[in-house]
């Protein structure tokens, strides 16, 4: 479920998104993709509660460390790992 304000602003924050995308792949992680970030950084937003800003949202994908990335795809693999096992 994306709120529509992410949905709105995706265009805009894309050269972020690529940015960041960049910097993982210069650490050596050359499989992370765009859309595992912006899931990230949308899962990180909407832990907050609170109405999304453009510049929220910026700095969010912008301050991604990659160990929160990591830690959020360790969880998502999990989380999918159990649904498939019912």
């Amino acid at each position: 479920m994306e709120n529509t304000h992410f949905s709105e602003w995706k265009n805009e924050v894309k050269p972020a998104v690529l940015s960041k995308k960049e910097e993982f792949h210069y650490l050596g992680y050359e499989s992370v993709t765009e859309e595992e970030i912006w899931e990230c950084v949308q899962s990180k937003l909407k832990k907050k509660k609170i109405e999304p800003r453009l510049y929220a949202l910026v700095d969010t994908i912008l301050a991604l460390s990659l160990n929160d990335f990591m830690t959020w795809l360790t969880i998502r693999s999990y989380k999918e790992e159990g649904l498939t096992q019912e």
